[in-house]
C-alpha cells in the first residue's frame, strides 16, 4: 500500500503536530522524529517506509532551523570550539547513516514497524538512565574515546536512517557521558553532528521510489515544515527554562507510548 496525493490530511492538524513536536526539537535539540513518525503513520496514515522518508525531511527541517535559533543560549563560539568531537562523532555517523538507509528501504513494511518500536524503546531507556545534566566528566579520553566516538556514531547513523530521526536522543547522552559536555552545549553539538549525517542519509533514501512520497504530497510537506519552524522557534526561546529533570522522563514515557503504537501496526 502506497499514500496517494488523494488522502485527505488535515493542513491545520499538520501545521500543529509540526509545530509542537518542532518545539520539543529547539528545546533538547533534537529533530524531534521519534514522536512525529507515529503521527505520520497513525494519524496521517503513511506507510512505513514512507513516513520514515517524510519523518527525515521534517527532522531536517528543525534540526537545520534549531541550531542558528538556539544560538542565543548556545553560541556559535561554544560549538566551534568542540568542533574535534563534532568530526569524531561524523566519521562514524556518517557511514552508518548510508548503510541504515540501504537497509531500510529492502525491508517489509512489517518488519520495520518492528525495528522502529524496538528501537523507540531503547531510546526512551538511554533518556531515562543516560542524561546528566551537568556533565563534566568524560567516560574515557584520549585514543580510547576517539574509537569510541566513531563506533557509536555508526550505531547512530544507522539508527538515525532506520527512523528518519537526527540521532539527537543518542547522540546527546554520549556527548555528555563520553564527552562530558553539559546538557545544553551537548543539544547543539548534536544538531550539529545530526544535520549532516541526516543528509547523507536523505541522499541514499532519494534512490528509492518511495522518495516520491514528498512530491505526492507537496502541500502536506509544506504546512508541516513551516509548522516546523515557527515550533523549533519557540522550543529555543525556551531553551533555560523548562528543567531537563522534569521534561526527560516524560520524554521517555512519550517514547513508549509511540512503540506500542507503531507495533500494533505490524
Amino acid at each position: 500500500m502506497t499514500s496517494t496525493e488523494t488522502t485527505p490530511r488535515n493542513p491545520f492538524a499538520a501545521f500543529a503536530g509540526g509545530a509542537g513536536i518542532g518545539a520539543l526539537g529547539g528545546l533538547i535539540g533534537l529533530g524531534g522524529a521519534e514522536f512525529r513518525l507515529p503521527l505520520l503513520i497513525g494519524a496521517f496514515r503513511f506507510v512505513a517506509l514512507e513516513a520514515v522518508i517524510l519523518n527525515k525531511a521534517m527532522s531536517l527541517v528543525v534540526v537545520a532551523s534549531a541550531l542558528p535559533f538556539r544560538a542565543s543560549i548556545v553560541p556559535w563560539e561554544s560549538v566551534a570550539a568542540n568542533w574535534t568531537i563534532i568530526v569524531n562523532l561524523l566519521a562514524g555517523s556518517l557511514a552508518g547513516a548510508w548503510f541504515g538507509a540501504g537497509w531500510a528501504t529492502r525491508l517489509k513494511s512489517a518488519t520495520l514497524y518492528r525495528i522502529i518500536a524496538a528501537l523507540l524503546v531503547m531510546i526512551a531507556i538511554v533518556l531515562m538512565i543516560g542524561h546528566d545534566p551537568q556533565g563534566g566528566h568524560a567516560l574515557l579520553e584520549g585514543s580510547a574515546q576517539m574509537v569510541a566516538g566513531v563506533v557509536a556514531g555508526v550505531v547512530i547513523g544507522v539508527v538515525a536512517s532506520l527512523l528518519g530521526v537526527a540521532g539527537g536522543e543518542l547522540l546527546i547522552p554520549t556527548l555528555v557521558l563520553l564527552f562530558g559536555c553539559d546538557i545544553k552545549l551537548a543539544g547543539s553539538l548534536s544538531l550539529a553532528v545530526s544535520l549532516p549525517t541526516m543528509l547523507m542519509g536523505f541522499t541514499r533514501y532519494s534512490r528509492d521510489s518511495s522518495f516520491a512520497v514528498l512530491g505526492r504530497n507537496k502541500t502536506f510537506v509544506l504546512v508541516m515544515a513551516v509548522g516546523s519552524i515557527v515550533g523549533s522557534f519557540i522550543g529555543a526561546q525556551l531553551l533555560g527554562i523548562v528543567p531537563n529533570g522534569v521534561l526527560l522522563p516524560l520524554l521517555a514515557i512519550i517514547l513508549l507510548l509511540s512503540a506500542i503504537k507503531v507495533w500494533r501496526h505490524a
